[in-house]
């Protein structure tokens, strides 16, 4: 009677077997959370009311925080589409424990990155032109496109798991349903990788073809500047630690295990793999840059940085502290099998993937390239600020209400035995 007395009031939801906290703790928990959430509605409004004369954009820096943010959240929730593949194409089974998570994160992520975009074209009545009147010569409309397209895919791979909630999974039509879509599933799989890949390696395309922006611009392999290429294996190098990252700080909120190790060390394992790779490649085009393509412009490598904001340190932290110290981390099994080493290596690669994000974003733009040019300094104030968070604020709740609702682990039950 007692045990029943003091069950959650929505303890008919949770998933079968499984205990979560009281409704009065969850809401305590939300309450901060919806605070922030409210700021970035408040500045979201701003911007959709006033326009993008409250940022602190202007002629110089058409792109700033939020297209970084952007970025780096569309490289980081890459783990949806990577680990999908591994699990469904490849058929790596031990994943099965995390794709509902990667999943998750990639949904919260590519749905965040749009909400972003909405604010940050200035006028978001006009967002349909580039779907209506798609400029078919610019890399953008191919991320227009694929990002489109593979935020419904990741709709349609989050509905059988929304479906396997307690209750809906009683009626018979959403059971089955929830059966025939997990039947598919290495089809959408197949897709959103395909589309990913494509719109990651657009992203970086974008910035190799500005010629008139020597930090940026890169050379071509075939039909393509090599900047595709490594904005690829950037993503697929950070994406699967992000999502070990978002379970081990869930395992902490909740005091609850739902990740094996062995799991998380599969997944460092392949994110070391390609963060490798793409090193090894990312060395060889700043070597190339430097020798030949600096050169060609009439440029010298001194003057691509400037001063402490857009100083050396920030490659030397992308290329080695972020770069070369999570590659050996995470490759070699002694060093990756210490937690502690472990999840700094993670968080390192992580970082070292926001860094390059913000240097090809932010310092591309802030050098002169004109005689009549100098070094521009750009600061974000609180309208981007606030409209960034309000995506880390979506993100949590939406991860709260999954993992209360929603079998989110499939190892949750039996690595919390009493």
């Amino acid at each position: 009677m007692n045990a029943a007395y003091n069950a959650p009031l929505d303890a008919e939801l949770f998933p079968e077997g499984l205990s979560r906290c009281s409704l009065k703790k969850f809401l305590i928990w939300l309450l901060p959370v919806s605070l922030v959430l409210l700021w970035g509605l408040y500045a979201a409004f701003k911007v959709l009311s006033t326009g993008l004369g409250v940022t602190g954009l202007d002629d110089y820096f058409g792109f700033g925080l939020w297209i970084t943010f952007d970025l780096a959240v569309i490289a980081l929730g890459a783990g949806a589409f990577f680990t999908g593949l591994l699990r469904y194409i490849l058929n790596i089974d031990p994943l099965k424990n995390i794709i509902n998570l990667a999943v998750i994160v990639g949904f919260i992520c590519y749905s965040g990155a749009m909400l972003v975009l909405v604010l940050d074209i200035g006028q978001p009545l006009r967002a349909w032109f580039g779907y209506w009147h798609a400029n078919v010569h610019s890399m953008l409309t191919e991320v227009i496109f694929c990002i489109t397209c593979y935020c419904i895919v990741l709709v349609i791979e989050y509905i059988p798991l929304a479906l396997e909630q307690r209750q809906l999974n009683r009626i018979p039509f959403l059971r089955i349903l929830a059966h025939n879509l997990h039947v598919f599933m290495p089809l959408f799989a197949g897709i959103g990788a395909f589309l990913s890949t494509f719109h990651q390696g657009s992203l970086g395309g974008m910035y190799g073809v500005m010629f008139g922006r020597p930090y940026a611009f890169r050379e071509g392999f075939f039909i393509w500047p090599w900047t595709f290429f490594l904005f690829v294996l950037s993503a697929v190098g950070s994406g699967p630690v992000f999502t070990v990252l978002v379970a081990s700080l869930m395992e902490k909120i909740t005091g609850r295990k739902l990740v094996s190790w062995e799991i998380k060390s599969i997944m460092g394992k392949i994110a070391g793999t390609m963060l490798c790779v793409y090193i090894f490649f990312k060395f060889l085009d700043t070597w190339w840059w430097i020798a030949d393509s600096l050169p060609k412009a009439g440029m010298s490598f001194d003057q691509m940085f400037h001063g402490w904001v857009y100083g050396k340190w920030l490659m030397v932290m992308e290329l080695f502290v972020c770069g070369l110290v999570p590659c050996v981390l995470l490759v070699k099994k002694s060093l990756r099998d210490r937690p502690a080493l472990f999840y700094l290596a993670a968080l390192l690669d992580c970082a070292g993937i926001v860094i390059n994000r913000y240097v090809m974003t932010v310092q591309t733009l802030a050098m002169p390239v004109m005689p009549f040019d100098q070094w521009v300094v750009y600061t974000p104030n609180w309208v981007e600020w606030a409209a960034s968070l309000l995506v880390v604020a979506y993100g949590a709740v939406t991860l709260s209400f999954s993992y209360r609702y929603l079998p989110v682990f499939p190892q949750e039950k039996e690595l919390n035995r009493e």
